[in-house]
């Protein structure tokens, strides 16, 4: 399925263990929450958390976010219960770690048909490790039922043996060809998180390296980060009124037989107003979102 277009800028992890934390992930402004049951939770709390995340979903009041549930890998002994119990659980989508082959995929998604996933309910996939990284085109084309990937940089760092540098330059390779491989299949991709909290600075700078890299957003360990995070991955005030300009600049061209006009001494055509629509539509929707 092509992954419906919406504001992806900040998707908060919430651990399933945590009834409090569920609780509260609906009042913050986050645009997506990633209800985990994986690395958040120990091996004897996964079926309480599986519990608790199926009840609040139940219960609802989670308004316009996106929601994921982050089951555990398949070669786990909880990972085809986690889908099977999920499939129905009213999410936007599963999240799938450890996904290394299409086939990974191809499997989660049966079991996600097998257990009534209605047609519409998303499967993404976690995108960690070397092997992931060296078949992401072949992941990323692997099913239709597939709407993401989300990079898991500290899972991939360990294996690399590489070091977080505020740069990322070990993992710029990686992160690269994520991005092509779902940019090519029109899916969407978010980049990994930031373990230091207490490095504000840090974190913008790598939301700021993402959003120009070609993320839909940045995943979040915590709520204080939301806010850098919605801002960045936003379009800012200049660049939608850039945007408008030349869609409006184009048009009035086109009418006279134009394809290509210059606005302030710049030469748009087509494909520059296309990103610009593209813009102002995302703003349109951020600003809706944003609504009281």
């Amino acid at each position: 399925m092509p992954t419906t277009v919406r504001p992806r800028r900040s998707v908060l992890y919430m651990p399933g263990a945590n009834t409090r934390a569920l609780e509260k992930g609906r009042t913050l402004p986050a645009d997506g929450l990633i209800l985990d049951l994986e690395d958040s939770v120990a091996p004897d709390a996964k079926g309480e958390a599986r519990t608790n995340i199926i009840a609040a979903l139940a219960e609802g009041g989670y308004g316009n976010r996106e929601i994921l549930v982050r089951v555990n890998a398949l070669e786990t002994p909880w990972g085809r219960d986690d889908i099977a119990a999920l499939a129905g659980c009213g999410a936007d989508a599963l999240l799938l770690p450890k996904v290394e082959s299409a086939e990974h995929v191809r499997e989660a998604d049966a079991l996600m048909a097998d257990n009534g996933a209605p047609a519409d309910m998303a499967l993404w996939c976690m995108m960690e490790t070397p092997r992931a990284m060296l078949r992401a085109e072949e992941i990323a084309g692997a099913s239709p039922r597939l709407g993401g990937f989300v990079m898991g940089t500290s899972d991939l760092a360990k294996d690399l043996g590489c070091a977080h540098t505020p740069d990322r330059l070990p993992m710029l390779t990686s992160l690269g060809l994520c991005v092509l491989a779902a940019k090519a299949e029109g899916l969407a991709i978010l980049d990994g998180v930031l373990l230091d909290l207490s490095d504000d600075e840090g974190f913008e700078a790598a939301c700021r390296q993402g959003a120009d890299m070609g993320f839909d957003g940045k995943t979040l360990i915590h709520p204080k980060t939301i806010e850098a995070a919605n801002r960045v991955f936003a379009p800012s005030e200049e660049d939608i009124a850039w945007s408008e300009k030349i869609i409006a600049a184009h048009a009035e061209a086109e009418k006279d037989g134009k394809g290509i006009v210059l606005v302030d001494g710049k030469l748009i055509e087509n494909l520059h107003v296309e990103s610009a629509r593209r813009l102002v539509a995302m703003a349109a929707m951020i600003k809706e979102a944003e609504a009281p």
